[in-house]
């Protein structure tokens, strides 16, 4: 039997391209006076690669340090300064911006233009629009870029407490070296990051007020020194559970085996190595979690002893070193069987990394461990991959997520998860 997928599910499955993070979504992104400014070039192109249009809007101060003009060859749209352009035939681009837009990111915001905000001051036509925007409809996103002593500054913290009050969303600043030769905190978000923010504040909230867990990738189990067991599960399909599961709106922590992968913004990350290491970290992790994901590919046994140093391989002698081996702890089986889940408090979610008779061998390892859900693929056609193929299997039946990207799976998997937790459509 065959669930039928659901409605969100379905509507993800009729986007044209998944691939798009933002299609269809239309912005507005004001720029201010401040060397950042060309972190919004590469912000901007970034935007319309992700299938949304946008709508630049310079401060006269911003036009000091990159042009209107390469702002409009990026966003294939005319750029607008002054309140008093003509071109809009009511004249009235500070109207007409602000109920068009989804929303108004100011990247980068200068010290004097947070201020501006905070007193209501429309004297130019990004503060007029900003002032003008509907509040309940168009959020209003707010990027700092400035030195460390004016971010630092009483004045500075205070307006932007006060634009926090009436409404406006702000993005974290970075810690690092800044324009004048000075280290600290004020720079703004490199373009990616402002990108995975805005993603995040846009996307359906879902799992809001959950606590998730997530293991993601090998464990490494020590032979010597310089060799181990373990095997080739990247962590891609793990890290993108996490950032999926974040951008729906959930506290998240992701237990990480060795992989070469950035942290997703906003998720709390905590770096193992062995299975029982993996084991304590996780264990601790779910005391407070609501949802469980086991993602990561944990090594099913483990030498008894790790030599001190590294065993050396006698010329001649034909015959390899005898290992003696341990089992590792069963991570999913034990929180599965924990009082909690059993209670209900904790869904687990499981995964099957498979090579052969993928339906049959997830339906025996989901009553084996006794997880509501179980998330099967094939192994050896998914690692290392951007890409895989998702089979869903409980008491619903069996739901098959056709090959997509990573990306696109971890979303319709966290919507699915969603659906259960919650008892009905997500």
């Amino acid at each position: 039997m065959e669930a039928a997928p659901s409605a969100t599910l379905r509507s993800m499955m009729n986007t044209k391209d998944l691939g798009s993070e933002l299609p269809g979504r239309h912005f507005v992104l004001g720029l201010t006076g401040g060397v950042a400014a060309y972190k919004a070039a590469e912000f901007c192109r970034l935007l319309v690669n992700a299938g949304a249009t946008v709508q630049v809007v310079m401060t006269g101060a911003a036009c000091r340090f990159i042009t209107p003009l390469t702002m409009q060859a990026l966003s294939g749209r005319p750029v607008y300064v002054s309140q008093w352009d003509d071109r809009p035939a009511n004249n009235m681009a500070h109207i007409n911006f602000s109920r068009e837009a989804d929303a108004v990111i100011v990247a980068p915001a200068s010290a004097d233009f947070i201020a501006q905000l905070a007193q209501g001051q429309a004297g130019e036509l990004l503060a007029l629009l900003c002032l003008a925007r509907p509040l309940a409809q168009v959020p209003l996103l707010v990027a700092p870029a400035m030195n460390r002593e004016m971010w630092a500054h009483p004045a500075t913290q205070r307006n932007l407490r006060q634009i926090a009050a009436d409404g406006a969303h702000l993005l974290p600043v970075a810690h690092g070296g800044q324009a004048c030769g000075e280290t600290g905190d004020g720079r703004m978000l490199e373009a990616e990051e402002l990108l995975e923010e805005l993603i995040a504040f846009m996307a359906p909230k879902p799992l809001l007020g959950q606590q998730v867990v997530v293991t993601a990738g090998p464990t490494y189990e020590a032979i010597d020194p310089v060799r181990g067991i373990t095997n080739l599960s990247s962590g891609k399909m793990g890290f993108a559970i996490a950032r999926a599961a974040r951008e729906a709106g959930a506290c998240v922590t992701l237990v990480a085996g060795p992989v070469h992968l950035s942290t997703p913004r906003g998720v709390r990350r905590i770096d193992v190595d062995s299975a029982l290491n993996m084991h304590a970290a996780t264990i601790d992790a779910v005391q407070g979690a609501s949802i469980f994901i086991a993602t990561a590919a944990v090594a099913d046994w483990r030498p008894v002893r790790a030599a001190q140093h590294k065993i050396k391989k006698e010329d001649g002698a034909g015959s390899a070193p005898q290992l003696a081996l341990a089992e590792n702890p069963d991570i999913l089986a034990g929180i599965a069987h924990s009082p909690r889940a059993q209670a209900g408090d904790l869904y687990c979610v499981g995964f099957a990394a498979e090579s052969e008779n993928l339906q049959a061998n997830a339906q025996a390892k989901r009553a084996r461990k006794g997880v509501p859900l179980l998330v099967a693929n094939i192994g050896p056609a998914t690692f290392g991959r951007d890409d895989n193929a998702l089979l869903l299997v409980d008491d619903e039946g069996v739901t098959e997520l056709p090959r997509a990207s990573k990306r696109v799976l971890a979303r319709q998997l966290v919507a699915e998860i969603a659906r259960r937790v919650s008892g009905g459509e997500a």
